[in-house]
């Protein structure tokens, strides 16, 4: 679980950084969703790794 969190993180942040970077174009609103998704799973990947 915990390599299944740390692998949709490094995802979600080449994702934010291609649109951030405006490689990818994307709506404002899309790119802040992903942003709250990358936080919200990088707090369960942190949390799950502290407890194990």
């Amino acid at each position: 679980m915990i390599l299944a969190l740390g692998i949709v993180n490094l995802v979600l942040v080449a994702w934010q950084l291609t649109t951030g970077l405006h490689v990818i174009r994307i709506s404002p609103r899309t790119h802040r969703k992903t942003g709250i998704l990358l936080a919200v799973t990088a707090v369960l990947h942190a949390s799950l790794a502290l407890l194990v």
